[in-house]
């Protein structure tokens, strides 16, 4: 019974001392560690990442953030990029999604706040740019693909028609 209950005292203790809870000074902190520039207003972080811009809005009451970037006009791409987008949500995109809001394409990642790790924040502003950059190539957040069907429909091609002569 003692072997148990020290098992369960160090069990608990460990989870205890890697705990930890992201607040908005730390997530400004490692941000401004990798941002070319940056703009806090409020509960929101305007920084560019690679000369890429990127957003983290965040609200401690609903314990939520998202880090987010603009990519594109939904009017300046074809419908096969948008569905080629959704395709990548699925394999590529991994942590982060593409997503659609006020007619603008975005790379978007979402994660409870208190929950994140500083490891998380990096490894998610890399992710949004690297989905970001992708778009329209390989779609793509990271090196890693989950496998499945990611063939590309080829586009249907007319039959042709044999006269006899």
């Amino acid at each position: 019974m003692k072997k148990y209950m020290l098992i369960l005292f160090c069990t608990f203790n460990l989870h205890v001392l890697t705990a930890q809870e992201m607040t908005p000074d730390t997530l400004k902190a490692l941000i401004t560690q990798v941002a070319d520039t940056l703009q806090n207003n409020g509960n929101s972080i305007q920084f560019l990442y690679e000369e890429k811009m990127l957003i983290c809005i965040y609200d401690e009451n609903a314990n939520r953030m998202r880090i987010i970037s603009p990519i594109i006009e939904r009017n300046k791409i074809e419908e096969k990029e948008l569905l080629n987008a959704l395709v990548a949500n699925f394999h590529s995109a991994l942590d982060v999604k593409y997503a659609l809001s006020d007619e603008i394409i975005w790379s978007v990642f979402t994660h409870p706040l208190k929950e994140l790790t500083e490891h998380q924040v990096l490894d998610a502003i890399h992710q949004v740019y690297a989905a970001a950059v992708t778009f329209g190539t390989t779609y793509s957040s990271t090196n890693l693909v989950f496998p499945g069907n990611t063939k590309k429909k080829e586009e249907e091609k007319p039959e042709k028609i044999l006269k006899k002569t």
